[in-house]
């Protein structure tokens, strides 16, 4: 949660207590709390979301947790990382108006744990944009880090909330009250979505780091109020004839010393897991991101999203159809570069059928992964060098071409950097107009350049881009008039420099109309 000092040091004090009563936490949670009741559901599509703070998914394999490898065997589990400042901190406000919204924190406003600067009157949480579009659905949220409601994250357009205070209570009595008032409501109502989360797993995390044994034991007593649920989702009456979607999803990791709020590896982690129908088993798609838990509670509920909404996420069983997807089978580890661990399968040169890479006027020497255009997950190149914004390559996904002046030159070179990504050729004969639409990150200095060119009938390039300023991970579309005679026309990304910084190009798709 990376929340205030005052915060900490009044878990402190109880989070030793309260580790105890989590071991056996299913039996004293607030048995007398009465549960709302719920307006009588309408769909036979139903969601259920679980949010536990601060779980940093490498570590559930450590611990025994059941339910959630379960899940993973019988759902669909796509780990990813997030951004870091300046985009916006990984801490709890970033992460869950991230997860709730579907949009990343330059469109939701929230850098950090204040809020100042939210916009969720544009991107509201997916519970509110629910009532709006889908008010018959009968709705329920729960919480114990008051934020989520206070600052309206997660609760508004919610029929009936639970809004409890860890920060001031401590968050193992609160989060079995939430297991148990949850589970009733499953068992003996017929709510249609539910949000519900769990903070102790970020206490345990701060006070004893991710990797201790309380870190793994709080995600075991998390484990356990998830089987709650979904027993109580499967001994329902009505079970057989409803569809239930179950998501399971946090808002950022842990160091193993504890905390989080910086750049590092183990900080950004964040995964989402889900199991429903036309979810697929056992799969662990590369391309998952954050923002996909909102458009996967649409898809599950049958909700196309408006494009108005300016949703940067997609449903999680959703594939993307980027040609850059097909190299996973020519990733390798590294060659020169120190910072990356060996283990780490995530670059190659190798160019997708139908691409090419031209670096006849590239300089000699400099580091092997980065000498030209390359192809790199967010994993392997964002741990090449910390806090040089290339955390901030969110709406990539899975493999994107990537051309690092920066990197490249971390080792001896002659000669300029000065390389060119060519697409295939795409047919246009008969048609008016051609979009190249992409997403790019960018970040200028000095003399470097980045221009698109177009290429018809195999002709001299034509420059139709130049980009001379930061671009930070944004969709681009550039559509062009087709000459007359054009049968068809190829794409060139043409990106100079010498140390300077970067350009990411992803999501290539081209359309003649």
């Amino acid at each position: 949660m990376s929340r205030s000092l005052s915060r900490r040091s009044v878990l402190a004090t109880t989070a030793a207590a309260a580790t105890a009563a989590a071991v056996g936490p299913l039996a004293t949670a607030t048995a007398a709390h009465a549960a709302p009741t719920l307006p009588d559901g309408t769909s036979k599509d139903k969601v259920l979301v679980v949010g536990m703070d601060g779980l940093r998914h490498d570590v559930i394999a450590a611990a025994k947790a059941p339910h959630l490898k379960s899940m993973m065997a019988n759902g669909t589990y796509g780990t990813s990382l997030l951004y870091a400042d300046p985009m916006a901190a990984t801490s709890s406000g970033p992460g869950w108006s991230t997860i709730s919204t579907g949009v990343w924190p330059d469109k939701h406003g929230v850098k950090e744990n204040s809020f100042a600067g939210k916009n969720y009157g544009k991107y509201p949480g997916f519970l509110a944009r629910l009532a709006q579009v889908r008010p018959q659905l009968s709705t329920y949220a729960a919480v114990d880090w008051k934020p989520l409601d206070a600052q309206g994250t997660v609760t508004p357009g919610a029929d009936a909330k639970l809004v409890l205070d860890g920060d001031a209570d401590g968050y193992t009595g609160h989060d079995a009250t939430i297991a148990a008032e949850t589970e009733s409501i499953l068992r003996n109502q017929n709510p249609d979505v539910l949000f519900v989360y769990f903070g102790q797993t970020d206490i345990a995390g701060h006070n004893s780091g991710a990797a201790s044994p309380a870190y793994r034991e709080a995600i075991d007593v998390q484990d356990g109020y998830l089987g709650r649920l979904l027993t109580a989702v499967r001994a329902r009456p009505s079970y057989a004839t409803e569809r239930w979607t179950v998501i399971v999803t946090t808002d950022h990791g842990h160091t193993d010393s504890g905390g989080h709020g910086g750049s590092a590896i183990e900080e950004r982690r964040t995964f989402v897991l889900a199991q429903g129908p036309g979810i697929a088993a056992g799969a662990r798609p590369a391309d998952t991101r954050l923002v996909d838990v909102a458009a996967t509670v649409y898809r599950q509920l049958g909700i196309v999203p408006d494009p108005a909404w300016g949703l940067d996420g997609k449903p999680i069983q959703e594939r993307s159809t980027d040609p850059f997807e097909a190299l996973y089978p020519a990733l390798a580890g590294r060659t020169d570069e120190t910072g990356i661990p060996a283990g780490i399968l995530g670059w190659t040169r190798t160019a997708p059928s139908g691409w090419s890479v031209v670096n006849s006027a590239m300089g000699t020497g400099g580091v092997a992964e980065w000498r030209g255009w390359s192809f790199a997950t967010d994993e392997f190149w964002s741990r090449s060098q910390r806090d040089q914004s290339r955390e901030l390559n969110v709406r990539s996904r899975g493999i994107f071409a990537v051309a690092d002046s920066d990197e490249w030159d971390d080792k001896a070179s002659s000669g300029p950097y000065d390389s060119t990504l060519v697409t295939p050729a795409y047919a246009v004969g008969g048609t008016s107009t051609v979009t190249l639409g992409f997403t790019t990150l960018y970040r200028q200095e000095g003399s470097q350049s980045a221009r698109v060119l177009a290429s018809w009938n195999g002709g001299t390039p034509v420059e139709v881009k130049r980009y001379t300023s930061d671009v930070i991970s944004q969709p681009q579309a550039l559509t062009l008039d087709v000459p007359a005679g054009a049968a068809n026309v190829s794409f060139r990304f043409h990106y100079t420099g010498s140390n300077n910084w970067y350009w990411v190009i992803d999501g290539v798709k081209v359309t003649a109309v």
